[in-house]
């Protein structure tokens, strides 16, 4: 049985843009607390004009993940801590054909032109029986190189 925190979800690489008419776009930085060695992650994110503090557990395609909203006062004295370990992305929400959520990161900055897409599942077995649309990519969910921390801290993978 899984948590109730737990996070069920694919990523994969963009092979092309698709239609995102009717998407929502939100802005997105987000810096690690924590670094490379630790089990944990511990991110801030701010989405538009909302602040988070988020703890994700090690994981592929099952993670624990804990959320509080913060307010931007709190963000900011925290913030300067992950200087060295930021992301900026533009998120694009969507659904699919099937029904289902996707969200579709747009990197900026140093990690341009990377394009990612996650789908969220309710069930391992949704997860595990799931076909992406012809404009999703490989599939990167087990590729520790593109989690969102290994990023802000490596970079973009070569081999896209």
């Amino acid at each position: 049985m899984l948590a109730q925190d737990a996070e069920i979800e694919r990523k994969f690489l963009v092979r092309h843009l698709p239609d995102l008419t009717g998407a929502r776009a939100f802005q997105i930085r987000q810096g690690y607390l924590t670094g490379p060695a630790d089990s944990v992650e511990v991110r801030l994110r701010q989405k538009d004009d909302s602040y988070f503090l988020t703890l994700k557990s090690d994981g592929d395609v099952v993670r624990i993940e804990r959320e509080s909203e913060i307010t931007a006062d709190q963000f900011a004295t925290f913030w300067p801590q992950t200087d060295g370990r930021r992301v900026e992305k533009t998120r694009w929400s969507g659904t699919l054909p099937s029904g289902m959520i996707f969200e579709l990161d747009e990197f900026s900055g140093a990690l341009a032109p990377l394009i990612l897409v996650e789908v969220e599942f309710t069930s391992e077995r949704d997860a595990a029986d799931f076909t992406p649309p012809d404009w999703f990519g490989r599939d990167v969910t087990s590729d520790k190189r593109f989690k969102n921390k290994s990023l802000a801290l490596l970079g973009s993978p070569e081999d896209l």
